[in-house]
């Protein structure tokens, strides 16, 4: 069985390489010039594995008046005479309820455990150097209002294998000295241990290396797919935009928000939209040895996010990456200076030590459904094509898993998990 893939990100290039694994001829399609590029090039670097709450919450009826008014928010929303936005955005807001969201919460949680156990067997078998630690994850709250909800919350997920515990303040500044810089500020945090982080690009390129080198696959860079071939009820070619026909027995489109108007053009419509987010890379001097700081450390050990100005921290290597920002109907691919411009004044109040101006900014869209769950499916109308889209903020934690669940379903017609809630909707 040969299989086309198309987009060679993070989401992509795992499905390659599962595919690959078990068996199966692979011909692996990129537009850009190399792996890794889009979303996948400098995102937070967290693999949040127990931490996947949705961003449709009932919260958000709450929070909407804020995204509307203040142009700092670190959500905002931008209307557009765009009827796909509204579309999405009517959908979203009607995922904004307690059931839906601990559906999708539930959901999430499965298919994030098997990613995590499937990129600890690949590296296992194939070593990849991404910058990869098992540091642990704190999700910081000023508000007891709001630390006192994810109390709940944590709650909740542990009935479902989740291994969390709250923390005060002196407790959250005692697993991350670096927190001490909130002062009175932090009222406590949500302490996930197992979490982990790593370099998506990184971990992208190695990967597509080792597919690249693969004795059953073909590899294709600047190859940016134009539309599909189709003959009763099949996909029969996939068109590149130099006229070129990639034939396969089966196709799979991961190329994020890309797919949307590639599978447009054959009268299929996806619940995706682009979710603007920034980041900073910013060098980290050498630690200081122990005792001879002088202070709290200026940059987090462990990987850390900031719920309320909805701002992660993550150190890969010798680079602090901050990440933040969900812009919805932005679909520029420039950075605003403005939306730099706050982000790095969230960091100053947060870690006043750390050399902010140094930073390099990078901006993407994240490619997300309204409910927050990503898409692995066969398409209703063609019965060789599939679907492997749609994971928002969770690419890089849910990559690996979507790659087993989507092998399972072409080769059994059922996964490992409950495949349901990923369906086509």
């Amino acid at each position: 069985m040969q299989i086309a893939i198309i987009g060679a990100g993070v989401i992509g290039t795992a499905t390659a390489w599962e595919l690959l694994r078990q068996g199966k001829r692979v011909i692996l399609l990129e537009g850009r010039e190399g792996a890794g590029l889009g979303t996948s090039y400098a995102n937070a670097g967290q693999l949040s594995y127990d931490y996947v709450a949705p961003l449709a919450d009932p919260g958000v009826f709450h929070d909407l008046p804020k995204w509307l008014l203040n142009p700092s928010s670190p959500l905002r929303f931008r209307p557009r005479p765009d009827p796909r936005q509204w579309c999405w955005l009517a959908a979203f807001l009607k995922a904004c309820n307690t059931s839906t969201a601990q559906a999708s919460t539930k959901a999430l949680l499965r298919l994030s455990y098997l990613s995590r156990d499937t990129l600890h067997a690949w590296l296992r078998e194939t070593p990849i150097d991404f910058h990869h630690r098992d540091n642990g994850k704190l999700i910081a709250y000023r508000s007891p209002h709001l630390l006192e909800k994810a109390r709940r919350q944590v709650a909740y997920q542990a009935g479902h294998g989740s291994a969390q515990r709250i923390l005060d303040r002196r407790e959250a500044v005692a697993v991350e000295p670096a927190l001490a810089n909130l002062g009175d500020a932090l009222a406590g945090c949500v302490y996930t241990p197992t979490e982990e982080v790593g370099d998506c690009h990184l971990f992208t390129r190695g990967l597509f290396e080792h597919v690249r080198a693969h004795p059953s696959a073909s590899v294709r860079t600047g190859a940016h797919v134009a539309r599909l071939r189709t003959r009763e009820g099949r996909v029969t070619g996939a068109q590149l935009d130099n006229g070129d026909i990639i034939e396969a027995d089966h196709f799979v489109v991961a190329n994020g928000l890309q797919s949307y108007d590639l599978l447009k053009t054959q009268g299929l419509t996806v619940p995706l939209y682009g979710l603007k987010g920034y980041s900073l890379s910013l060098p980290l001097p050498p630690d200081p040895p122990d005792g001879q700081s002088g202070g709290p450390p200026a940059a987090p050990s462990v990987s850390v996010t900031d719920y309320e100005r909805r701002t992660v921290y993550a150190r890969l290597g010798n680079v602090l990456r901050i990440a933040a920002m969900v812009d919805m109907g932005d679909s520029s691919p420039d950075i605003d200076p403005a939306r730099v411009r706050h982000l790095k004044a969230e960091v100053r109040g947060s870690f006043p030590q750390l050399a902010i101006e140094q930073a390099e900014a990078w901006a993407g869209e994240r490619p997300a459904t309204p409910d927050g769950k990503p898409i692995i499916d066969r398409s209703r109308r063609f019965e060789n094509l599939w679907l492997n889209l749609g994971h928002g903020a969770l690419g890089f934690t849910l990559a690996c898993g979507s790659a087993v669940l989507l092998n399972a379903l072409m080769t059994n017609g059922r996964g490992p998990i409950d495949a349901s809630p990923f369906g086509i909707r």
